[in-house]
């Protein structure tokens, strides 16, 4: 183990430094030991089974699956294997804590962290008992909120918008929750935020081109501060949930919503990070999650305007809000906070 690294409440180890991921002191005990450039030698004694059914986000080339996974079993231990349509290949042991990662040479480490950083660190934390949430958040008076949607919401450029401004982001397209000592906390993830070239163009403040994220990808990142010390750093209490809809032509300037409880359980299970099969006692556990974040948690719907000044609006209409929240008695917004 050459490195470790703190990301989403766990420390890794790996034999490589991880693109995106800042090294800290090392630490002999981490959380999860990734394996990068070879499978275990177990991995082909596993016997496959048919596909789980439950594949990537989005459809690849030919129409095929972007990813697909298998339970694996030996007889001695189980582990799952995720196969992306690119060539690239993760083996996860059942327990969360071993990641193996191999990749054609037509591909880089930087693009195998793009995968790791997102649905494969999703699936190992809910392995682990997360919650993940297709989200971006940033903190204010320190505590978390939460920017959720599915892919082209907005959730990066509008996160991107609030860091120009000065607020900290805590994490980019990846939420994961958890329970802490009855809080309902979100743990930090990397420093980066991914944006498309065009939303640059919408962010004033930032100079120049944005580097890319790998060199066979045009998606580019904003890198942002690092401070393993910030009090930023370390896990929020979610204090509000902003659900991003489709922007609206008859709107010259954001919609705030409130939603019933039904509705916000219903658009927070829209929105969970599902890209691999779990078993059923896992999604029990994010059902009841939710649950508690529906009815303790105030879920807005954020109605966009269209035009260039859209993400400054948006942003100007969240913050608003955000703080008719906290004008709210202490008492009831450690209540929307706790379980």
């Amino acid at each position: 183990m050459d490195a470790t690294f703190g990301v989403y409440g766990l420390r890794l180890g790996s034999n490589r430094n991880i693109p995106g991921l800042v090294p800290r002191a090392f630490e002999p005990r981490v959380d999860v030991r990734i394996h990068f450039g070879s499978l275990p030698g177990a991995a082909l004694n596993f016997a496959p089974r048919e596909p789980d059914g439950r594949t990537g986000p989005a459809a690849g080339a030919g129409g095929q699956p972007e990813a697909v996974s298998w339970r694996l079993d030996d007889g001695h231990g189980k582990a799952f294997r995720l196969r992306y349509d690119d060539g690239t290949e993760f083996i996860v042991d059942d327990s969360g804590s071993r990641i193996w990662a191999v990749w054609p040479a037509s591909l880089t480490l930087e693009d195998t962290a793009v995968y790791l950083l997102g649905p494969v660190l999703a699936f190992v934390l809910r392995l682990r008992g997360s919650v993940c949430l297709h989200a971006s958040a940033f903190s204010v008076n320190g505590r978390a909120v939460a920017l959720v949607g599915p892919s082209g919401a907005g959730k990066s450029t509008t996160a991107a918008a609030l860091a120009v401004r000065g607020f900290s982001v805590l994490c980019d397209d990846l939420l994961a929750i958890a329970h802490d000592n009855g809080n309902i906390v979100v743990h930090p993830g990397y420093p980066r935020l991914r944006l498309w070239p065009d939303a640059s163009n919408l962010l004033s403040g930032v100079p120049g081109e944005l580097p890319r994220l790998t060199p066979n990808w045009d998606k580019r990142y904003l890198q942002l501060e690092d401070d393993a010390d910030s009090p930023d750093r370390q896990p929020l209490a979610l204090a509000a949930v902003y659900l991003l809809d489709e922007r609206r032509n008859d709107t010259e300037t954001p919609v705030v919503e409130s939603l019933d409880a039904r509705a916000r359980l219903l658009s927070l299970l829209a929105n969970l990070r599902g890209d691999f099969h779990l078993d059923k006692d896992s999604y029990r556990r994010e059902f009841e999650m939710l649950g508690h974040v529906a009815k303790r948690v105030p879920v807005r719907r954020v109605v966009g305007c269209p035009g260039p000044a859209s993400v400054p609006r948006l942003c100007d209409a969240i913050l608003e809000d955000v703080s008719s929240i906290f004008q709210q008695p202490s008492t009831e917004l450690d209540l929307a906070c706790t379980i």
